[in-house]
């Protein structure tokens, strides 16, 4: 479980030398939940996941990982940036193992465990090319598969799709979604992308800028398990998020 309190995070600025970038936090993400924020930009969304993953220590509240402060060595945190964050001078195989060797995580028997998740992203002919032999989707494929071979206690994601086109982002969606019900990782989802955030948010958080807060919390059952996204209700939800980013001064992407 994921827990903010009261988080407040400052910062230096040429403007003003002690701007604030977010103002009173306060969320909880429960365990295995697909927690999606989304929000105008400059509104601390990524700001708020660097906290969490212990990447900012300076900031007034607390950030809980069930219950305790982020402590990166008692916890193994997924982080999962807009770049894919893949080593160029190391294979789709050798980016995948990464993450387990550099947590000194790597045991024998994950073997077998990497040849399922390739198997599942469909990756095993990609794997001895290099990232600059692959596609977007199959970049984000790989980093996938590096972050569940990890086996991480929370999961951070930083607009991971944001850089695809749109079909292929529905794709990585929906394989996102596969990967999610075998292991119910704890998930926050930073996205611009309202359709991305019903799709895939059990929750949506809903922030506000000049400084970041959390303007609302909306519970959203309809996620990628029980709704389609040429549903009508699935539109009309839709609309309603528009608006409500609309009125706080936002603007999404389509």
């Amino acid at each position: 479980m994921i827990e903010v309190k009261h988080l407040s995070v400052r910062y230096a600025s040429q403007q003003n030398s002690d701007a604030e970038a977010l103002a009173d936090i306060s969320l909880t993400v429960p365990t295995g939940t697909v927690c999606a924020v989304i929000g105008p930009s400059g509104c601390g969304k990524s700001t708020l996941l660097k906290v969490i993953a212990g990447l900012i220590k300076d900031f007034e509240g607390e950030a809980l990982i069930n219950g305790r402060q982020v402590d990166t060595k008692a916890v193994t945190i997924g982080f999962m940036p807009q770049n894919y964050g893949l080593l160029p001078w190391r294979t789709a195989e050798e980016n995948i193992r990464l993450g387990c060797r550099i947590k000194g995580k790597w045991q024998q028997k994950d073997e077998q465990r990497l040849r399922e998740l390739t198997s599942l992203l469909g990756l095993e002919g990609l794997l001895k090319r290099y990232p600059h032999e692959l596609s977007g989707g199959q970049q984000q494929r790989v980093s996938l598969a590096r972050v569940f071979l990890l086996r991480p206690d929370i999961l951070l994601m930083d607009e991971p799709f944001s850089a695809l086109d749109a079909i292929t982002r529905e794709e990585m969606q929906d394989v996102f979604c596969i990967m999610h019900e075998r292991e119910q990782l704890t998930t926050i989802l930073v996205t611009h992308y309202v359709e991305e955030a019903l799709y895939l948010g059990q929750q949506i958080v809903l922030m506000c800028s000049s400084p970041g807060r959390v303007a609302e919390i909306i519970d959203n059952p309809w996620d990628a398990g029980t709704i389609r996204r040429d549903q009508l209700e699935f539109f009309r939800r839709g609309q309603q998020l528009r608006q409500k980013i609309k009125a706080l001064g936002g603007q999404e992407h389509e």
